[in-house]
Protein backbone atom coordinates (compact mmCIF):
# COMPACT_ATOMS: atom_id res chain seq x y z
CA UNK A 1 0.00 0.00 0.00
CA UNK A 2 1.26 3.57 -1.17
CA UNK A 3 1.78 5.54 2.24
CA UNK A 4 1.65 9.17 2.47
CA UNK A 5 4.50 11.42 4.56
CA UNK A 6 3.05 14.34 6.37
CA UNK A 7 4.55 17.71 7.22
CA UNK A 8 4.24 16.89 10.85
CA UNK A 9 2.64 19.30 13.20
CA UNK A 10 5.53 19.58 16.51
CA UNK A 11 3.17 21.92 18.10
CA UNK A 12 -0.55 22.99 18.97
CA UNK A 13 -0.07 26.52 17.25
CA UNK A 14 2.23 25.56 14.57
CA UNK A 15 0.67 26.25 10.96
CA UNK A 16 3.63 25.55 8.84
CA UNK A 17 7.59 24.38 8.48
CA UNK A 18 10.12 25.02 5.92
CA UNK A 19 11.76 22.10 3.68
CA UNK A 20 15.35 22.64 4.45
CA UNK A 21 16.78 20.03 2.42
CA UNK A 22 15.87 16.29 0.65
CA UNK A 23 17.59 13.96 2.38
CA UNK A 24 16.37 10.87 0.03
CA UNK A 25 15.97 11.59 -3.33
CA UNK A 26 13.09 10.59 -5.71
CA UNK A 27 13.17 7.27 -6.32
CA UNK A 28 15.83 6.36 -2.94
CA UNK A 29 15.30 2.65 -1.19
CA UNK A 30 14.25 3.62 2.36
CA UNK A 31 13.33 2.06 5.17
CA UNK A 32 11.02 2.26 7.87
CA UNK A 33 12.14 5.50 11.02
CA UNK A 34 14.74 6.66 8.14
CA UNK A 35 15.48 10.05 7.72
CA UNK A 36 14.24 11.31 4.44
CA UNK A 37 13.65 15.13 4.58
CA UNK A 38 14.48 17.95 6.81
CA UNK A 39 11.87 20.48 8.02
CA UNK A 40 12.32 23.66 10.55
CA UNK A 41 9.99 25.54 12.10
CA UNK A 42 11.39 29.33 13.75
CA UNK A 43 11.73 26.45 16.49
CA UNK A 44 13.57 23.61 15.83
CA UNK A 45 15.10 21.92 13.02
CA UNK A 46 14.01 18.42 12.70
CA UNK A 47 13.96 15.29 10.31
CA UNK A 48 11.10 13.53 8.77
CA UNK A 49 11.34 9.77 8.80
CA UNK A 50 9.83 7.35 6.61
CA UNK A 51 6.66 5.71 7.79
CA UNK A 52 7.26 2.53 5.66
CA UNK A 53 9.97 0.80 3.68
CA UNK A 54 9.63 1.30 0.18
CA UNK A 55 10.91 3.95 -2.98
CA UNK A 56 10.36 7.29 -2.24
CA UNK A 57 8.18 8.82 -5.07
CA UNK A 58 5.96 12.01 -6.24
CA UNK A 59 7.96 14.28 -3.89
CA UNK A 60 5.68 17.08 -4.20
CA UNK A 61 7.64 20.54 -2.59
CA UNK A 62 10.99 21.82 -3.10
CA UNK A 63 13.91 22.68 -0.67
CA UNK A 64 13.02 25.99 0.41
CA UNK A 65 9.22 25.48 0.16
CA UNK A 66 6.82 26.87 3.29
CA UNK A 67 4.49 23.23 3.66
CA UNK A 68 1.32 23.95 5.97
CA UNK A 69 1.28 21.27 8.38
CA UNK A 70 -0.54 17.94 7.69
CA UNK A 71 0.16 18.25 4.03
CA UNK A 72 1.59 15.56 1.96
CA UNK A 73 4.82 16.05 0.78
CA UNK A 74 5.56 12.77 -1.14
CA UNK A 75 4.76 9.11 -1.36
CA UNK A 76 6.20 5.87 0.03
CA UNK A 77 6.17 3.22 -3.00
CA UNK A 78 6.28 -0.35 -1.72
CA UNK A 79 8.27 -2.29 -4.08
CA UNK A 80 5.99 -5.11 -4.70
CA UNK A 81 4.04 -1.89 -6.94
CA UNK A 82 6.98 -0.26 -8.03
CA UNK A 83 8.45 -3.80 -9.40
CA UNK A 84 4.84 -4.29 -11.76
CA UNK A 85 5.34 -0.71 -13.23
CA UNK A 86 5.74 -0.64 -17.05
CA UNK A 87 9.41 0.26 -18.47
CA UNK A 88 7.75 3.43 -20.08
CA UNK A 89 7.20 4.69 -15.92
CA UNK A 90 9.70 3.61 -13.60
CA UNK A 91 13.03 5.39 -13.83
CA UNK A 92 12.24 8.28 -16.04
CA UNK A 93 11.02 10.64 -13.59
CA UNK A 94 13.20 9.83 -10.58
CA UNK A 95 15.88 12.76 -10.09
CA UNK A 96 18.42 10.68 -8.75
CA UNK A 97 20.34 8.01 -10.56
CA UNK A 98 23.68 6.37 -8.76
CA UNK A 99 26.30 6.56 -11.71
CA UNK A 100 29.12 3.47 -12.12
CA UNK A 101 32.36 3.68 -13.34
CA UNK A 102 32.36 1.77 -16.75
CA UNK A 103 32.66 -1.65 -16.25
CA UNK A 104 34.47 -4.39 -18.60
CA UNK A 105 32.30 -7.43 -17.80
CA UNK A 106 29.50 -8.16 -19.97
CA UNK A 107 25.73 -7.42 -18.92
CA UNK A 108 24.67 -9.72 -16.04
CA UNK A 109 21.28 -11.84 -15.93
CA UNK A 110 19.19 -10.60 -13.80
CA UNK A 111 15.00 -11.39 -13.11
CA UNK A 112 12.76 -9.16 -15.35
CA UNK A 113 11.55 -8.27 -11.60
CA UNK A 114 14.91 -7.05 -10.16
CA UNK A 115 15.58 -5.09 -13.99
CA UNK A 116 12.42 -3.51 -13.23
CA UNK A 117 12.96 -2.40 -9.28
CA UNK A 118 16.70 -1.69 -10.20
CA UNK A 119 15.96 0.84 -12.89
CA UNK A 120 13.22 2.69 -10.84
CA UNK A 121 15.58 3.59 -8.21
CA UNK A 122 18.30 4.20 -10.49
CA UNK A 123 20.87 1.92 -10.31
CA UNK A 124 23.08 0.33 -12.47
CA UNK A 125 22.85 -3.98 -12.68
CA UNK A 126 27.16 -3.49 -13.14
CA UNK A 127 26.84 -2.54 -9.34
CA UNK A 128 24.87 -5.51 -7.79
CA UNK A 129 26.42 -9.26 -7.02
CA UNK A 130 23.77 -12.00 -7.95
CA UNK A 131 22.65 -14.74 -5.56
CA UNK A 132 20.44 -16.06 -8.08
CA UNK A 133 21.60 -19.54 -10.25
CA UNK A 134 25.21 -18.83 -12.16
CA UNK A 135 25.29 -15.25 -10.75
CA UNK A 136 21.87 -13.92 -11.53
CA UNK A 137 20.52 -11.12 -9.98
CA UNK A 138 17.49 -11.39 -8.19
CA UNK A 139 14.90 -8.44 -6.51
CA UNK A 140 16.71 -9.37 -3.25
CA UNK A 141 19.90 -8.71 -4.22
CA UNK A 142 19.03 -5.45 -6.12
CA UNK A 143 17.32 -4.75 -2.35
CA UNK A 144 20.28 -5.42 -0.38
CA UNK A 145 22.94 -3.45 -2.88
CA UNK A 146 20.82 -0.29 -2.12
CA UNK A 147 20.27 -1.02 1.62
CA UNK A 148 24.31 -1.10 1.94
CA UNK A 149 24.46 2.19 -0.30
CA UNK A 150 22.34 3.93 2.38
CA UNK A 151 24.68 2.43 5.11
CA UNK A 152 27.19 4.01 3.83
CA UNK A 153 25.95 7.73 4.36
CA UNK A 154 27.33 9.66 6.98
CA UNK A 155 24.72 9.74 9.86
CA UNK A 156 24.62 13.62 11.27
CA UNK A 157 21.90 15.93 12.90
CA UNK A 158 20.72 18.73 10.40
CA UNK A 159 22.34 21.77 12.33
CA UNK A 160 25.79 19.71 11.91
CA UNK A 161 25.31 19.12 8.00
CA UNK A 162 24.53 22.76 8.05
CA UNK A 163 27.56 24.16 10.30
CA UNK A 164 29.37 21.23 7.91
CA UNK A 165 28.06 22.89 4.95
CA UNK A 166 28.67 26.61 5.98
CA UNK A 167 32.75 25.78 6.92
CA UNK A 168 33.03 24.53 3.46
CA UNK A 169 34.25 21.12 5.01
CA UNK A 170 33.18 17.15 4.03
CA UNK A 171 31.28 16.09 7.34
CA UNK A 172 32.24 12.54 6.37
CA UNK A 173 35.69 13.19 7.82
CA UNK A 174 34.01 14.64 11.52
CA UNK A 175 33.78 11.66 14.18
CA UNK A 176 30.33 11.30 14.76
CA UNK A 177 29.75 10.96 19.40
CA UNK A 178 26.33 10.84 19.13
CA UNK A 179 23.80 8.09 19.13
CA UNK A 180 24.99 5.34 16.51
CA UNK A 181 27.82 7.84 16.11
CA UNK A 182 25.82 10.22 14.76
CA UNK A 183 27.67 13.44 13.68
CA UNK A 184 26.68 16.41 15.99
CA UNK A 185 27.12 20.17 15.89
CA UNK A 186 29.79 19.98 18.94
CA UNK A 187 31.89 16.91 17.02
CA UNK A 188 31.66 19.54 13.40
CA UNK A 189 33.03 22.41 15.98
CA UNK A 190 35.83 20.72 17.33
CA UNK A 191 36.89 19.20 13.87
CA UNK A 192 37.14 22.83 12.85
CA UNK A 193 38.83 23.72 16.04
CA UNK A 194 41.33 20.86 15.32
CA UNK A 195 41.77 21.78 12.06
CA UNK A 196 42.09 25.69 12.63
CA UNK A 197 45.13 24.56 15.06
CA UNK A 198 47.17 22.44 12.16
CA UNK A 199 46.65 25.54 10.26
CA UNK A 200 48.20 27.33 12.65
CA UNK A 201 50.96 25.47 13.16
CA UNK A 202 52.34 24.66 9.31
CA UNK A 203 52.62 27.51 6.87
CA UNK A 204 52.53 26.87 3.17
CA UNK A 205 54.72 28.28 0.50
CA UNK A 206 52.21 28.45 -2.17
CA UNK A 207 49.26 31.10 -2.55
CA UNK A 208 46.65 31.22 0.59
CA UNK A 209 43.59 30.22 -0.59
CA UNK A 210 40.80 32.52 -0.06
CA UNK A 211 37.90 31.43 2.23
CA UNK A 212 34.68 30.25 -0.02
CA UNK A 213 32.34 32.38 1.23
CA UNK A 214 34.38 35.74 1.01
CA UNK A 215 33.62 37.16 -1.85
CA UNK A 216 36.61 39.51 -3.44
CA UNK A 217 36.82 41.27 -6.28
CA UNK A 218 38.90 38.01 -7.85
CA UNK A 219 35.87 35.74 -7.46
CA UNK A 220 32.77 37.01 -8.43
CA UNK A 221 31.11 35.80 -10.48
CA UNK A 222 27.81 35.16 -12.41
CA UNK A 223 25.07 37.81 -10.74
CA UNK A 224 27.15 38.67 -7.55
CA UNK A 225 27.52 42.39 -7.29
CA UNK A 226 29.57 42.40 -4.21
CA UNK A 227 32.64 44.93 -3.41
CA UNK A 228 36.12 42.88 -2.21
CA UNK A 229 36.06 41.96 1.99
CA UNK A 230 31.90 41.65 2.00
CA UNK A 231 29.63 38.02 2.18
CA UNK A 232 26.19 37.58 0.75
CA UNK A 233 24.45 35.47 3.19
CA UNK A 234 20.94 33.99 2.10
CA UNK A 235 18.38 34.39 4.62
CA UNK A 236 17.14 30.45 5.55
CA UNK A 237 16.45 27.94 7.53
CA UNK A 238 15.13 29.04 11.21
CA UNK A 239 16.50 32.40 10.48
CA UNK A 240 14.14 33.28 7.76
CA UNK A 241 11.32 31.77 9.81
CA UNK A 242 12.31 33.57 12.89
CA UNK A 243 12.33 36.42 10.62
CA UNK A 244 9.06 36.20 8.97
CA UNK A 245 7.31 35.60 12.33
CA UNK A 246 8.58 38.47 13.83
CA UNK A 247 7.79 40.15 11.25
CA UNK A 248 4.25 39.49 11.03
CA UNK A 249 4.35 39.96 14.86
CA UNK A 250 5.43 43.43 14.89
CA UNK A 251 2.95 44.79 12.04
CA UNK A 252 -0.17 42.92 13.27
CA UNK A 253 0.22 42.85 16.41
CA UNK A 254 -0.16 46.77 18.49
CA UNK A 255 2.72 46.21 20.72
CA UNK A 256 2.19 48.54 24.44
CA UNK A 257 5.15 48.51 26.51
CA UNK A 258 5.19 48.95 30.57
CA UNK A 259 8.26 49.26 32.22
CA UNK A 260 8.73 48.99 35.64
CA UNK A 261 11.52 48.86 38.33
CA UNK A 262 11.88 45.94 41.20
CA UNK A 263 14.05 46.08 44.02
CA UNK A 264 15.60 42.56 43.84
CA UNK A 265 17.31 42.22 47.83
CA UNK A 266 15.44 39.64 48.93
CA UNK A 267 14.85 37.98 45.34
CA UNK A 268 19.39 37.97 45.57
CA UNK A 269 19.04 36.66 49.63
CA UNK A 270 16.25 33.79 48.45
CA UNK A 271 19.23 32.97 45.73
CA UNK A 272 22.06 32.85 47.57
CA UNK A 273 20.11 30.82 50.53
CA UNK A 274 19.51 28.33 47.90
CA UNK A 275 22.48 27.88 46.17
CA UNK A 276 24.56 27.71 49.78
CA UNK A 277 22.59 24.29 50.26
CA UNK A 278 22.53 23.24 46.60
CA UNK A 279 24.04 19.79 45.99
CA UNK A 280 26.40 19.14 43.81
CA UNK A 281 24.35 17.72 41.19
CA UNK A 282 21.89 20.62 41.45
CA UNK A 283 22.62 23.90 39.28
CA UNK A 284 22.63 26.74 40.61
CA UNK A 285 19.67 28.79 41.05
CA UNK A 286 19.39 31.75 38.63
CA UNK A 287 17.66 34.84 38.61
CA UNK A 288 15.85 33.61 35.98
CA UNK A 289 14.34 30.30 37.75
CA UNK A 290 13.25 33.16 40.42
CA UNK A 291 12.19 35.30 37.42
CA UNK A 292 10.06 32.29 36.17
CA UNK A 293 8.58 30.78 38.72
CA UNK A 294 7.29 34.64 39.87
CA UNK A 295 5.82 35.41 36.54
CA UNK A 296 3.84 31.88 36.81
CA UNK A 297 2.54 33.10 40.01
CA UNK A 298 1.29 36.43 38.67
CA UNK A 299 0.02 34.88 35.16
CA UNK A 300 -2.13 32.73 37.28
CA UNK A 301 -4.23 35.54 38.81
CA UNK A 302 -4.14 37.60 35.01
CA UNK A 303 -5.35 34.90 32.49
CA UNK A 304 -5.27 37.15 29.96
CA UNK A 305 -1.18 37.44 29.08
CA UNK A 306 -1.73 33.46 29.75
CA UNK A 307 -3.27 32.95 26.39
CA UNK A 308 -2.80 32.94 22.40
CA UNK A 309 -4.59 34.64 19.71
CA UNK A 310 -5.32 32.55 17.13
CA UNK A 311 -7.11 33.07 13.22
CA UNK A 312 -9.40 30.58 12.46
CA UNK A 313 -10.05 31.26 8.42
CA UNK A 314 -11.19 35.31 8.55
CA UNK A 315 -12.25 35.03 12.36
CA UNK A 316 -9.92 35.97 15.58
CA UNK A 317 -10.50 33.88 18.56
CA UNK A 318 -8.61 34.25 21.89
CA UNK A 319 -7.25 30.85 23.87
CA UNK A 320 -7.08 31.29 27.51
CA UNK A 321 -4.48 28.05 28.22
CA UNK A 322 -5.14 26.38 31.38
CA UNK A 323 -1.43 25.45 31.86
CA UNK A 324 0.94 28.05 32.62
CA UNK A 325 4.13 27.29 29.63
CA UNK A 326 6.91 29.65 30.06
CA UNK A 327 9.23 29.87 27.16
CA UNK A 328 13.40 30.80 28.22
CA UNK A 329 14.68 32.79 24.96
CA UNK A 330 18.01 30.70 24.19
CA UNK A 331 20.42 32.97 22.17
CA UNK A 332 21.74 30.10 19.18
CA UNK A 333 24.40 30.82 16.42
CA UNK A 334 21.55 30.35 13.64
CA UNK A 335 18.72 31.89 15.11
CA UNK A 336 17.01 31.95 18.82
CA UNK A 337 14.98 29.15 20.56
CA UNK A 338 12.63 29.34 23.05
CA UNK A 339 12.21 25.77 25.32
CA UNK A 340 9.70 25.66 27.42
CA UNK A 341 9.06 25.26 31.47
CA UNK A 342 6.02 23.54 31.26
CA UNK A 343 3.08 23.96 34.43
CA UNK A 344 5.85 26.39 35.83
CA UNK A 345 2.91 27.61 38.49
CA UNK A 346 3.27 23.54 39.78
CA UNK A 347 6.89 23.73 40.48
CA UNK A 348 9.91 24.69 42.71
CA UNK A 349 12.36 27.37 41.93
CA UNK A 350 14.77 24.39 42.10
CA UNK A 351 12.84 22.36 39.68
CA UNK A 352 12.59 25.27 37.45
CA UNK A 353 16.69 25.95 37.80
CA UNK A 354 17.29 22.35 36.72
CA UNK A 355 15.14 22.48 33.99
CA UNK A 356 16.34 25.71 32.78
CA UNK A 357 20.09 24.11 33.23
CA UNK A 358 19.24 21.29 31.03
CA UNK A 359 17.13 22.53 28.48
CA UNK A 360 19.87 25.53 27.73
CA UNK A 361 22.28 22.80 27.27
CA UNK A 362 20.85 20.80 25.25
CA UNK A 363 19.52 23.65 22.93
CA UNK A 364 22.78 24.74 22.21
CA UNK A 365 23.85 21.11 21.09
CA UNK A 366 20.80 20.89 19.14
CA UNK A 367 19.10 17.66 21.15
CA UNK A 368 16.21 19.63 21.46
CA UNK A 369 12.88 17.08 21.44
CA UNK A 370 9.94 18.93 19.40
CA UNK A 371 7.58 18.78 21.97
CA UNK A 372 10.16 21.06 24.38
CA UNK A 373 9.72 23.87 22.22
CA UNK A 374 5.82 24.31 21.83
CA UNK A 375 2.98 25.15 23.27
CA UNK A 376 4.24 28.25 25.23
CA UNK A 377 1.95 30.62 26.53
CA UNK A 378 4.36 33.57 27.56
CA UNK A 379 7.66 34.25 27.14
CA UNK A 380 10.70 35.90 29.45
CA UNK A 381 13.82 37.23 27.68
CA UNK A 382 16.72 38.03 29.88
CA UNK A 383 19.87 39.85 28.60
CA UNK A 384 21.02 40.91 32.11
CA UNK A 385 24.07 39.00 31.63
CA UNK A 386 25.23 41.21 28.96
CA UNK A 387 24.97 44.60 30.82
CA UNK A 388 21.92 45.33 29.57
CA UNK A 389 20.19 47.73 31.75
CA UNK A 390 15.93 47.74 29.74
CA UNK A 391 14.94 46.65 26.41
CA UNK A 392 11.96 46.02 24.86
CA UNK A 393 11.24 42.16 22.73
CA UNK A 394 8.72 41.64 20.02
CA UNK A 395 5.32 38.98 21.45
CA UNK A 396 6.18 35.75 19.58
CA UNK A 397 3.24 34.84 17.85
CA UNK A 398 0.96 33.20 19.21
CA UNK A 399 1.86 34.92 22.22
CA UNK A 400 0.25 37.68 23.34
CA UNK A 401 2.66 38.91 26.07
CA UNK A 402 6.42 38.81 26.63
CA UNK A 403 8.94 40.32 29.43
CA UNK A 404 11.88 41.30 29.16
CA UNK A 405 14.52 41.63 31.58
CA UNK A 406 17.22 44.12 32.14
CA UNK A 407 20.08 43.82 34.13
CA UNK A 408 20.67 44.25 37.97
CA UNK A 409 21.80 47.60 38.43
CA UNK A 410 22.98 49.38 42.19
CA UNK A 411 21.62 52.07 42.84
CA UNK A 412 20.82 54.85 45.55
CA UNK A 413 16.90 55.20 46.28
CA UNK A 414 15.15 56.44 48.88
CA UNK A 415 12.90 54.77 51.31
CA UNK A 416 9.36 56.34 52.80
CA UNK A 417 11.20 57.96 55.35
CA UNK A 418 13.48 59.35 53.29
CA UNK A 419 16.49 57.56 54.29
CA UNK A 420 19.54 56.93 51.64
CA UNK A 421 20.64 53.02 50.34
CA UNK A 422 22.09 51.37 47.80
CA UNK A 423 19.97 48.67 46.65
CA UNK A 424 19.94 46.33 43.60
CA UNK A 425 17.44 47.73 41.26
CA UNK A 426 15.98 45.50 37.66
CA UNK A 427 14.12 47.06 34.95
CA UNK A 428 11.21 44.97 33.66
CA UNK A 429 9.75 45.80 30.36
CA UNK A 430 6.59 43.89 29.41
CA UNK A 431 5.42 43.74 26.06
CA UNK A 432 1.84 43.02 25.42
CA UNK A 433 -0.78 42.97 22.03
CA UNK A 434 -3.19 45.54 22.69
CA UNK A 435 -5.97 43.51 20.87
CA UNK A 436 -6.13 41.13 23.80
CA UNK A 437 -4.64 42.54 27.03
CA UNK A 438 -5.15 46.52 27.94
CA UNK A 439 -3.49 48.47 29.27
CA UNK A 440 -4.59 48.29 32.61
CA UNK A 441 -4.72 44.52 32.82
CA UNK A 442 -1.11 44.85 32.19
CA UNK A 443 -0.07 47.07 34.66
CA UNK A 444 -1.87 44.74 37.35
CA UNK A 445 0.65 41.95 36.00
CA UNK A 446 3.67 44.09 36.66
CA UNK A 447 2.72 45.28 39.65
CA UNK A 448 1.68 41.78 41.17
CA UNK A 449 4.68 40.45 39.13
CA UNK A 450 7.04 43.87 41.13
CA UNK A 451 4.98 42.04 44.39
CA UNK A 452 5.99 39.04 44.40
CA UNK A 453 9.93 39.83 43.66
CA UNK A 454 10.01 41.89 46.23
CA UNK A 455 8.78 39.95 48.79
CA UNK A 456 8.76 36.56 47.67
CA UNK A 457 7.04 35.18 50.71
CA UNK A 458 3.49 36.51 49.24
CA UNK A 459 3.78 33.42 47.07
CA UNK A 460 3.19 30.83 49.86
CA UNK A 461 0.17 32.97 51.59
Amino acid sequence: MVREVIMPKFGFTQETAEIVRWIKREGDLVDIGEPIVEVTTDKVNMEVEAPARGVLGNVRYREGDVVPVTEVIAYIMPLEEVGVQSASQSGTDHHMVVNSAPSQRSEPKATPLAERVARTVGLSLDRIQGSGPNGRILRRDVENTLRQLSMNKVRAVPAARRLAREAGIDISKVKGTGPHHRVQSSDVQNYLATRSSLDATFTTSGPIKQPEDVVTSSTITGDTQTQSGYRKLPLTGMRRTIARRLQRSAQEAPHIQLEVRVDVTEVEALRAKANRHHLDEQPKVSLTAIFVKSAAWALKRHPYLNAWLQSIGHEEQIVLVDEINIGIAVALEQGLIVPVIRKANEKGILQIAREIDDLSQRARTDKLRPDEVVDGTFSISNLGMFGIERFSAIINPPQVAILAVGAVCREVVADENNGISVRPLVKLTLCVDHRVVDGAVAAAFLHDLKVVLEDPQVMLL
